[in-house]
């Protein structure tokens, strides 16, 4: 069994590593580990924060703190008149990070790119299945395979994408962190050595900064990349200091042992606001957080019960003990800073007595049950403990045993997409590129075994997802995604606990970073004053 350095032992060896006295520093506290630092396989914020934004790069990015496409590796782009051909003009001369384990012998080509989506698509490329027991998450889940026609090298700075039908969402979704752009150099080399595992574990991309080391739950430390086509970053070394309590992260950054930490925990924001020496952003988030029922289990395939259980769940007492004031109760799947919002579903009203008549007249009677606890924090539900705590109590009132259940956080994701996985899983969202869509999908059937998390495959809800993204015109999109959260609101796949506000706090030295409606933590432009 390795052991674990200490925090400060991480700091030193991550100085030492870095040869760099006088280098400038910035010390994040990140929230959970990373499952590994190949960006597209996995969903968590923690995995991105850790991969794609900081070691990689996109065709397109979003501009910071706001979700508008602006060039990335592509300098620029055309679009046919039908919507089904995306041609990109890739920038010339980006270099590749050059390692210790890795020196690119070319810039970045077209070949790349195709890489980088085949991989996730085609089942017969050899990279398709060489992370065992793990998909492509986002890419099958969003309905990429069906999507893609062809990906077709016109030159080595030329790609154009083919789609089956229009996509209009399509170039939005392209600046996200599953389309990260992947050194097809870098894989070959692997391929041909027999050491394919190293591409997740010593990661190779075009971004600010480049990987250097990873003490397994502790630390990560990344260096400036020297030769990033947006020009050196200003800091030298970042560190993610790995903490998992929110209270410790505070603590933390009080200490000054770090520069920013991510989701504070309510409690301690009024805290963190007084320090004089620290600062704390804060803005509405793109978010949700809710409870997916298995809904191809028995009880939970229908709809009475899980209108039930929704109904014996009081929101406003988890509002008033885990938000604080912080939060706001979810009724549609998308929050109410989102376009299309419909104003006019109401939320299942809270009436125990009313859930337990439901439950005896839909032939329920005695049922146990599991409810999930993530076991990280997020702004969209900052102590799941808590709140699976305070939903037992309520099923209690009914007649309803619930058993609570947690894992390590990469665990629990992949046992949340079984099929037979028993009970009420907590998790949530936060959106990735401001389209409806992008929080809608996750109850579309093809997002089943990836983000799905209620393995519900509704048909009328289905029609009017696919609709939805093959129609340009905003206004009847947003009829469309309107009648979609009247139907999911009737079928009741999940419980839609809260939207929050996110807070961002920081040491007053930090100057550049900008907090991010899409939830992500970037460090490109970022700068500690002296």
């Amino acid at each position: 069994m390795k052991k674990k350095l200490t925090f400060a032992a991480a700091l030193l060896a991550a100085s030492v590593l870095g040869g760099m006295a006088n280098a400038k520093q910035l010390v994040y506290c990140s929230e959970a580990s990373p499952a590994g630092f190949d960006p597209s396989p996995w969903s968590g914020g923690n995995d991105f924060d850790a991969s794609s934004r900081t070691i990689y790069s996109r065709l397109v990015e979003f501009e910071h703190g706001k979700t508008t496409i602006t060039p990335g590796l592509a300098e620029s782009w055309t679009v046919s008149d039908d919507g089904l051909e995306y041609t990109f003009k890739l920038r010339p001369g980006v270099k590749f990070q050059t390692t210790d384990y890795f020196t690119p012998t070319r810039d970045l080509n077209a070949d790349d790119v195709i890489f980088s989506f085949e991989r996730q698509w085609k089942k017969e490329n050899p990279w398709f299945d060489y992370l065992a027991g793990t998909g492509w998450e986002y890419f099958a889940g969003m309905g990429f395979p069906d999507l893609l026609k062809e990906i077709v090298k016109v030159d080595d700075l030329t790609v154009k994408f083919v789609l089956n039908k229009p996509e209009v969402a399509f170039l939005p979704d392209l600046g996200m962190d599953f389309a990260s752009i992947v050194s097809k150099e870098y894989a070959d080399q692997l391929d041909k050595a027999g050491t394919r595992q190293q591409f997740t574990q010593k990661p190779i991309g075009t971004g600010p900064f480049q990987f250097v080391d990873y003490q397994v739950d502790a630390v990560i430390r990344y260096a400036a990349w020297d030769g990033y086509y947006g020009g050196r970053q200003k800091i030298d070394d970042l560190i993610f200091a790995i903490t998992t309590d929110p209270a410790v992260r505070a603590q933390k950054l009080k200490a000054g042992e770090c520069d920013i930490m991510s989701y504070p925990a309510p409690a301690d924001i009024a805290g963190l606001k007084a320090d004089p020496n620290l600062k704390v952003d804060e803005q509405e988030g793109l978010n949700i957080g809710y409870m997916a029922y298995n809904t191809t289990q028995a009880p939970f395939d229908k709809v009475e019960v899980r209108k039930a259980l929704n109904m014996a769940v009081n929101k406003q007492a988890i509002l008033d003990a885990v938000y604080q004031g912080a939060g706001q109760a979810a009724i549609n799947p998308i929050p109410p800073t989102m376009w299309s919002y419909n104003k006019e579903v109401k939320d299942d009203p809270y009436d125990p007595d009313a859930a337990k008549k439901m439950l005896t007249d839909a032939g329920v009677t005695d049922l146990s049950m599991k409810i999930w606890a993530m076991p990280v924090s997020r702004p969209y539900n900052p102590n799941a403990q808590r709140v699976a705590e305070l939903i037992q109590a309520d099923y209690a009132k009914i007649g309803v045993k619930a058993e609570i259940v947690s894992y390590e956080w990469t665990e629990y994701r992949e046992r949340g997409k079984q099929k037979d996985r028993d009970g009420a899983f907590q998790l949530g969202w936060t959106g990735d590129n401001g389209d409806p869509d992008n929080f809608l999908f996750l109850l579309g059937c093809d997002a089943i075994g990836q983000s799905n998390y209620a393995i519900w495959c509704d048909q009328e809800f289905e029609a009017l997802l696919q609709k939805g993204k093959a129609t340009t015109d905003v206004a009847e999109r947003t009829k469309i995604y309107e009648e979609a959260q009247v139907v999911f609101k009737r079928e009741a796949p999940w419980l839609t606990i809260a939207h929050s506000k996110v807070f961002m706090p920081m040491n007053k030295k930090v100057t550049g970073f900008v907090m991010d409606p899409l939830g992500i933590h970037r460090f490109d432009g970022v700068d500690v004053a002296e």
